[in-house]
């Protein structure tokens, strides 16, 4: 919903301190029926994270954020996507963001004449 994971940081040190703290924020505008879910999916304690209760994905299902969705609909893939990019083939990326090339040369790995993707 925002573009950033809950635990957003520069640091890749402090993305794990925050995840440890459970330091999270919210950013201004967002839903608080979305926050209310979120809060619920990031709760460090098992026995009481959505997901993990008696009800299952049924808790999370039954959420207000969720309150107009069509469950069945989704299923059965019968739902109108609410967003439908334009795109111009499928190798089309224009919707994608642009990140510079790595400056460095990709090491090249060495199999010694055995595949390591057979059986994969």
């Amino acid at each position: 919903m925002t573009g950033e994971p809950p635990f957003v940081d520069d640091d890749p040190m402090g993305i794990y301190q925050k995840v440890l703290a459970n330091k999270y924020s919210f950013p201004r505008g967002y839903d608080k029926y979305a926050k209310s879910l979120t809060k619920k999916l990031l709760t460090p304690d098992l026995t009481k994270r959505y997901g993990c209760l008696k009800n299952g994905a049924g808790d999370i299902k039954g959420v207000k954020w969720f309150f107009d969705l069509d469950w069945e609909a989704l299923h059965s893939k019968h739902l109108i996507a609410p967003i439908k990019p334009e795109i111009s083939g499928e190798t089309d990326t224009s919707n994608f963001e642009l990140y510079p090339d790595s400056e460095e040369e990709p090491e090249v790995p060495e199999y010694n004449d055995c595949d390591p993707f057979i059986g994969f």
